[in-house]
């Protein structure tokens, strides 16, 4: 599920690419005093993400933007909607919004024989173990640190960590007798199209940053059956990869087709 937040300029701004820890700390806020403020500090996958205030760009004052913030919780939007409801002032960083009204959105891959095109509105996080390197054929001087995916790499390390990370997730957020991805025969997406590969400067705590190498992406699906229709759906939920609480990941269903009737 997702909340759509429908943003009005305040003031003539610049666009800022580091939005990321800005708007993470608003929607965190939103979740103090609930039951998903523990969730901050720990290890397990948040269950959320969120977009950019796109389209993105320089910003003149009346100016229009959209925000998406994605949960599988419809509690945890809920109390992210009435925080910016009670207090629709959003200054990201130096860019200055007003939340102009609110909506929910479902959206769903389709049916299993539907197919389509899932597109990372943000950037990917994807990080090879260290103990996996050698596996993977990754050579280098990365030393003990996880190794951030490179085109260079391959892709099969890259579909490995979205599964198993996709794996954490469904293990957290779906019920314990339902076979997550790894548990099924058949590839999580049919196609791999890279869109570009990036290094960008991410604060992570207050005072602390690091530089991150990010990938896009449009991924193809058909939905095999219904546990695949439920896997793909937990990702439009959750976002793909890794630190989907500072937005990355974050994907968006841009075609659909629905099954094909058999002719009689």
């Amino acid at each position: 599920m997702r909340v759509l937040a429908r943003l009005r300029v305040r003031a003539d701004a610049a666009y800022d690419n580091a939005y990321h820890h800005k708007l993470r700390g608003r929607l965190w806020r939103a979740l103090e005093g609930t039951e998903f403020e523990e969730r901050h500090d720990g290890n397990d996958p948040p269950g959320f993400t969120y977009s950019n205030p796109f389209p993105p760009g320089d910003m003149e004052e009346g100016d229009e933007r959209t925000l998406l913030v994605a949960s599988p919780h419809e509690e945890l939007l809920t109390h992210v909607a009435r925080d910016l409801r009670t207090e629709p002032e959003l200054n990201i960083g130096e860019m200055p919004y007003r939340v102009e009204d609110l909506s929910a959105l479902a959206p769903d891959v389709g049916e299993p024989g539907s197919s389509g095109v899932i597109e990372t509105g943000t950037g990917v996080v994807v990080r090879i173990p260290p103990w996996r390197r050698e596996e993977y054929g990754i050579e280098g001087d990365y030393g003990d640190n996880a190794t951030f995916w490179r085109p260079e790499m391959t892709m099969e390390p890259f579909r490995n960590q979205i599964v198993a990370n996709l794996d954490k997730k469904h293990g957290r957020f779906a019920p314990d007798h339902l076979p997550g991805p790894s548990d099924r025969d058949g590839e999580l997406f049919e196609s791999y199209e890279l869109i570009k590969t990036f290094a960008l400067p991410v604060t992570v705590t207050e005072g602390e940053e690091m530089t991150y190498v990010v990938s896009k992406w449009r991924l193809g699906y058909r939905v095999r059956d219904d546990h695949h229709r439920r896997h793909l759906n937990l990702a439009l939920d959750c976002g793909i990869g890794e630190r989907n609480s500072l937005g990355f990941g974050f994907v968006n269903i841009t075609e659909k087709t629905p099954p094909r009737m058999e002719s009689t």
